[in-house]
């Protein structure tokens, strides 16, 4: 059976050790029954000696008494740095992976001893070009933080400035790239000794697509760009603070952002239960802090569509008089405006309890219209169950995490697809409400949530944003009307020159003729109120007399024009029935 891989990893001797290294670690915590039926001894060659007596499917009785997936979760904190980026980013995942699996690898820790500073330094002076000396006024030996792909060193510029020197692991590039080599492997293999109990689940696209995502964190001017970005979208906000960036101090390797002291959200939590003499000394009230970073975690989500993908406590510090900060700029979200909006649209209608409005708009941003679904009654129907267990309980009873995850189970269970950062966005709720929860037991993030939503749907009626969409309209019809000439007379050269063949028996053609016509007249009413409305607005600013408290009679006359034609298409449609 054809195997798809990347790279030489039955051949190159990294590759056997690494790959050995990780088989042993899975049976041990006894998955061997699993590796065994991938037939793996086929594809690799292990050696003689030693290796020979390779046995899968032996379990270590060590760990016997775990559940299953601890087990899942304890093998990937010993496989490494990639494996546990990658059961990190599965966590944000419940249409992919069971709640009871979710819940292990959200324990997940990605703390490992530092590496020498003498490494640091010498990683450090190879990227910028210069000795710690001459880069820095003071540098300090023992990293103030360390993860699997990074470590942090706190320094001092010349001007006096305290810095934070994000240094990447030595070698880090070079065993991540190995271990995605042996994943996408592992996933092509599973593929195809599980093609049925897989279902719509393709492992070679969920690697791919987190090797593509693990890459970008490793290179560390992407993250700088991020925290610019950010910077950017809330240079007004007084509430916020974002790290400045040091670029000549940074590179892929390297990232000099401003230190930032203050206190950490842990520390914060700890006044609510009494201990409040360091949180009053900052001037911190923890509910002002709660309310603050779920508002900005909204406001990234739904007005910027750019957000924070991990607002955990150790990723958020406070300064004096409640200033938010968030830290770790490396995993972001990204919404398109159409989908912020149909975000919206799902929370508005999840406290207005239209079940046909969240079905719809679950079916559009999957991909899928209305009708193209079978059993789309049935999924309106769970829906509406799902809207029940929320319908009688006040909006500050309603966890918003309860909720994602609820419609996420949904989802998976209709094997719906929709964008992968719908999964960060809900993962970032669920974080920030737990924050906030911790801060403030009272703390209610669908409360907060409910304005945001409600004033981008009300923004969709704005008068700008309705002049825009008409002004967009008439140029797509323009485009239309332009182009179709060429395109008709296209196709009859194809027609005559045989390379388009047609072959249809008239049967009732008058009423499709009637259809086509009553869409054309309609097309045209569209493109002269579309007119109507923009010239009239035009008239409108310009302030052409001869006027009527101030506003152009001309304009106005062109107002009342397009509402009656506009009235008139409506009364067409709605007459015949079909919109």
């Amino acid at each position: 059976m054809p195997i798809r891989t990347i790279g030489v990893i039955s051949r190159t001797y990294r590759h056997i050790n690494r790959y050995r290294e990780i088989i042993a670690i899975l049976v041990k915590y006894g998955f061997g029954e699993i590796l065994a039926k991938l037939e793996l001894p086929k594809y690799l060659n292990f050696g003689k000696g030693k290796s020979k007596r390779f046995i899968l499917g032996k379990t270590a009785a060590e760990i016997a008494t775990a559940s299953r997936w601890a087990r899942v979760r304890m093998a990937l904190e010993e496989l490494g740095p990639t494996f546990v980026k990658f059961g990190q980013i599965m966590s944000t995942r419940p249409d992919m992976v069971p709640r009871e699996l979710i819940a292990e690898l959200e324990k997940l820790q990605d703390k490992v001893p530092p590496f020498p500073t003498e490494d640091a330094r010498r990683i450090i002076e190879e990227e910028l070009g210069s000795s710690i000396g001459s880069l820095f006024r003071d540098f300090s030996d023992s990293p103030i933080a360390s993860a699997s792909i990074a470590q942090v060193h706190k320094a001092v510029l010349h001007d006096g400035k305290e810095v934070a020197i994000k240094v990447k692991r030595p070698g880090i590039d070079r065993i991540i790239e190995t271990d995605l080599e042996i994943m996408l492997h592992l996933a092509t293999l599973i593929e195809n000794h599980f093609e049925k109990e897989l279902g719509i689940w393709d492992p070679v696209s969920i690697v791919n697509e987190f090797a593509r995502v693990i890459r970008k964190e490793l290179d560390f001017r992407i993250e700088a760009a991020h925290i610019e970005r950010f910077a950017t979208n809330f240079q007004t906000d007084k509430t916020i603070h974002v790290p400045y960036v040091y670029r000549e101090y940074s590179s892929d390797k390297v990232l000099t952002m401003e230190f930032i002291g203050g206190l950490k959200v842990s520390e914060i939590a700890k006044a609510v239960s009494g201990e409040e003499t360091k949180v009053r000394n900052y001037g911190i009230d923890p509910k002002v802090v709660a309310a603050r970073g779920a508002d900005l975690v909204l406001k990234q989500i739904f007005e910027h569509g750019f957000f924070h993908a991990d607002p955990h406590p150790g990723n958020i510090k406070v300064l004096r008089d409640n200033i938010i900060c968030f830290l770790d700029y490396g995993m972001m979200g990204s919404l398109s405006a159409r989908h912020r909006e149909a975000l919206a649209d799902i929370l508005i209608a999840m406290i207005e309890k239209d079940a046909t409005k969240i079905t719809r708009t679950i079916l559009k941003i999957s991909g899928y219209r209305y009708m193209q679904i079978g059993d789309s009654e049935k999924l309106e129907s769970d829906i509406a169950e799902l809207i029940e267990l929320y319908a009688y309980r006040p909006l500050k009873e309603i966890e918003i995490g309860n909720l994602l995850h609820h419609i996420a189970s949904v989802v998976a269970e209709y094997r719906l697809k929709v964008p992968p950062d719908f999964y960060l966005l809900a993962k970032a709720l669920v974080t920030i409400e737990g924050v906030g929860k911790e801060l403030d037991p009272e703390f209610n993030a669908m409360e907060h949530a409910e304005p945001f939503a409600k004033k981008l749907i009300w923004a969709r009626m704005s008068p700008r944003r309705l002049i825009k969409d008409f002004y967009l309209s008439a140029l797509e019809a323009r485009l239309l009307v332009r182009d179709l000439p060429s395109e008709a007379r296209d196709i009859l050269e194809r027609l005559q020159q045989g390379e388009i063949k047609i072959k249809f028996e008239h049967e009732g053609l008058n009423p499709m003729l009637e259809t086509i016509d009553r869409a054309s007249n309609r097309t045209v009413f569209a493109i002269v109120l579309a007119s109507l409305v923009i010239g009239s607005s035009l008239i409108v600013l310009s302030g052409v007399p001869p006027k009527w408290h101030e506003i152009p009679i001309i304009g106005i006359v062109g107002f009342l024009a397009a509402g009656i034609i506009a009235f008139g298409l409506l009364f067409s449609i709605l007459r015949h029935g079909r919109m």
